[in-house]
């Protein structure tokens, strides 16, 4: 390994490493032995990389590098990266965390996870979730529970847990999850990473499925999307992972807008702290309205209120009433509705999606909390109805934060989730940028642009 490289060479961006690599000052299997080294001195009491695959992914990084000294170049030739164990990866296990599901070994990968191969990705194996994909924490009867870096005590959120703990660890540079009620957002917020909730079908989830669900068939509202711990690598993994699916190819080509300002004092930002369904820790509230003070100390047009922002009980009741069915399909017992109720329900959307499009015309983007509180406790209680939070110094339902994700899940848009502070205890938390539909750049190139100006990703005491 090349001296300018050693020592802290795993705590570079993914972009960095790339380019490490593409000049051969480091070398894949180098990077990838690194990263094992690492996940093997780090993981233990975090329990976050659960699935390993790394004589395989050894085998991989020699080919990058034989790849590399024919002077090949791909967007992740040679980087070392894990991805959540949701996502179909030939002879891995792909259990949802859920015990029927056990012994499910698919035999073709995922498009996003062939994508990421396509791109040179060296794959070291599967981070953890909880069962069936459906908690803030990441704990299941298979693999065990995973902790938060910052606080072994706390959840690192769900259910892309293990994905947001590998990052903030030091354990890879770049992760692959899922987000239906914040997944993505969730785990970044609480680990303080950066996660990008794509627009709706912009990136295939075929092979992301739960295993007895038709291949293909989807979940509505369902989006996979990276973790990153900057936003230029949310970025690098959006290239390679968006585009249509093969049959859809045939008649459709990628073309996102880049992102609306390249300065960004130029942005037009709405914040929107307040909720009639989801209450905001004091300390996170303030932040976030910090936030918007630096923002238009350096020029940026801040707004605290539009009468053009759709009422977000409507919001919340639509985005609800389409998830639950959605995350229950399958299921014994499921909530079902008749094909009206769900045609009211697809028609009440499109009315919310046109009240979002056209308050974009006046904003570039919208700012919110991800979740009301920072990492909370390990929450051992069986029935999740029985659950709270605990919200200045009052007891919250569980999921009620859940309404701060469904504000861009519900209307298909993307979100990119920002480290934004740390609370008097010392714990991330971080806030989300709400952009227009599929235009994911401008989410993600707004995230680089603050990142830039106040400081992005701090690495947990230890790490």
């Amino acid at each position: 390994m090349s001296e300018t490289l050693t020592g802290d060479i795993l705590d570079a961006s993914a972009c960095d490493l790339v380019a490490a690599l593409a000049a051969r000052r480091v070398s894949a299997l180098e990077l990838a032995d690194a990263a094992i080294a690492r996940i093997e001195a780090r993981d233990g009491p975090i329990n976050a990389v659960v699935v390993r695959d790394f004589e395989r992914a050894r085998e991989t990084a020699k080919a990058a590098d034989a790849a590399l000294a024919r002077g090949e170049r791909r967007s992740l030739l040679g980087l070392p990266m894990t991805v959540k164990e949701s996502h179909n990866m030939a002879g891995l296990p792909t259990t949802w965390g859920f015990p029927p599901f056990k012994d499910y070994i698919p035999t073709a990968d995922s498009v996003g996870i062939s994508r990421l191969k396509a791109a040179g990705a060296v794959i070291l194996g599967k981070t953890n979730v909880p069962p069936f994909l459906a908690d803030y924490q990441s704990s299941n009867p298979i693999y065990g529970r995973t902790a938060n870096p910052w606080d072994l005590t706390r959840t690192p959120g769900g259910s892309s847990g293990g994905s947001a703990a590998a990052l903030a660890a030091g354990m890879v540079p770049l992760e692959f999850g899922s987000d239906i009620g914040g997944s993505i957002r969730m785990p970044a917020h609480f680990c303080g990473v950066y996660g990008h909730k794509p627009s709706f079908n912009l990136i295939p989830t075929r092979g992301h499925e739960p295993p007895m669900t038709p291949p293909g068939a989807g979940v509505l509202l369902v989006v996979v999307g990276p973790l990153a711990r900057t936003a230029a690598d949310l970025g690098l993994a959006l290239d390679v992972l968006a585009g249509p699916d093969t049959g859809d190819a045939v008649g459709y080509r990628l073309a996102l807008p880049q992102a609306r300002h390249g300065k960004l004092g130029d942005y037009r930002v709405l914040i929107i702290t307040e909720h009639p369904l989801a209450p905001v820790d004091d300390e996170i509230r303030a932040g976030i309205q910090g936030l918007g003070d630096r923002l238009a100390a350096v020029g940026v047009q801040v707004a605290r209120s539009s009468d053009l922002l759709p009422d977000l009980e409507e919001v919340n009741r639509v985005y609800m009433d389409i998830l639950m069915p959605s995350m229950s399909r399958g299921q014994p017992g499921a909530l079902t509705v008749s094909a009206h109720e769900w045609m009211a329900l697809l028609d009440a959307q499109a009315r919310l999606r046109s009240q979002w499009a056209r308050l974009f015309q006046d904003f570039d983007i919208v700012l919110t909390p991800v979740h009301g509180a920072a990492a909370f406790p390990h929450n051992d209680e069986a029935d999740m109805g029985k659950r709270t939070l605990t919200l200045n110094r009052q007891q919250v339902p569980y999921f009620a934060p859940a309404a701060w994700s469904g504000l861009a899940t519900g209307a298909n848009l993307p979100s990119t989730a920002i480290p934004a502070g740390r609370t008097r205890a010392g714990l991330p938390y971080g806030a989300q940028a709400i952009g227009p539909y599929l235009e994911d750049r401008n989410t993600i190139g707004f995230a680089a642009l603050a990142e830039r100006e106040f400081g992005g990703f701090q690495r947990p005491p230890g790490f």
